[in-house]
């Protein structure tokens, strides 16, 4: 009996070693995750889907030798890099909502109430609806595998590389968000030259007035025609980052 104790601790303490080291990789990416990371997922629930992504990925990684203090904290700054990466290109759907109800005179539909816009909370759970229906946990598997060709486990992430990939990665968030906002600035450009030529028109109008249920409602038609567009161009960067995060890291 001690004997079989003993082979099956051998045989399973490889494997229990490979979780963990896998574990800290996911776990510190998961604090950044969009979808699973967001603070209106319960901690348990994002817990148990760290620990279901980490089984996923575990089999095909060759277990550490040992867990030391370098390892974790290797390990949970490359999990870190990669959640950042995945959380710039979620935010800039949030930052293109934010940027449409600023030139549609709807960031705050209910005073200073809403943390962010109605537009930009609408696109934005959409967005996460959308990536998940199309196999965000598959998808996060293979980017966890991959990543493991290009970073090995204990790696130690190069200061000036992370740089160039934080910077190349951020820069390309908010042009991805003035690109998806482009139809409310268009919309919000003829609104206003619109309104500029009716002043000068008739001085004595409030074009106030005039304008403002004007451009709620064409701002509504604009979100109706362009959601569908915004949405699909906003998975398609989505689903090449998690093909590739790393593009951009190296100089």
């Amino acid at each position: 009996m001690t004997e079989a104790l003993i082979e099956l601790h051998d045989l399973a303490m490889p494997q229990a070693l490979a979780f963990l080291a896998v574990f800290l990789r996911v776990g510190a990416m998961m604090l950044l995750l969009p979808g699973f990371g967001d603070r209106m997922i319960p901690t348990r629930i994002r817990l148990v889907v760290g620990f279901a992504l980490a089984v996923a990925a575990t089999p095909v990684i060759a277990p550490p030798g040992a867990i030391t203090p370098a390892l974790i904290a290797s390990e949970g700054a490359i999990g870190v890099a990669f959640g950042a990466v995945l959380r710039c290109v979620a935010q800039a759907l949030l930052m293109a909502g934010t940027m449409a109800a600023q030139l549609t005179s709807l960031a705050q539909l209910f005073g200073n109430v809403e943390p962010s816009s109605a537009i930009g909370n609408t696109l934005n759970i959409a967005g996460l609806c959308l990536i998940m229906v199309a196999g965000l946990p598959v998808w996060l598997v293979e980017m966890i595998v991959r990543s493991y060709d290009v970073l090995p486990m204990g790696a130690v992430m190069p200061g000036s590389d992370v740089a160039i990939w934080g910077v190349s990665r951020l820069a390309h968030a908010f042009a991805l968000a003035f690109g998806l906002a482009a139809p409310f600035a268009l919309a919000a450009l003829i609104y206003n030259m619109a309104m500029g030529v009716i002043n000068r028109a008739m001085p004595q109008l409030m074009v106030a007035l005039v304008g403002a249920p004007a451009i709620t409602g064409a701002s509504g038609v604009v979100l109706l025609l362009a959601a569908p567009v915004i949405l699909t161009a906003w998975k398609g960067e989505m689903l090449a980052v998690l093909a590739d995060p790393i593009s951009g890291a190296l100089p």
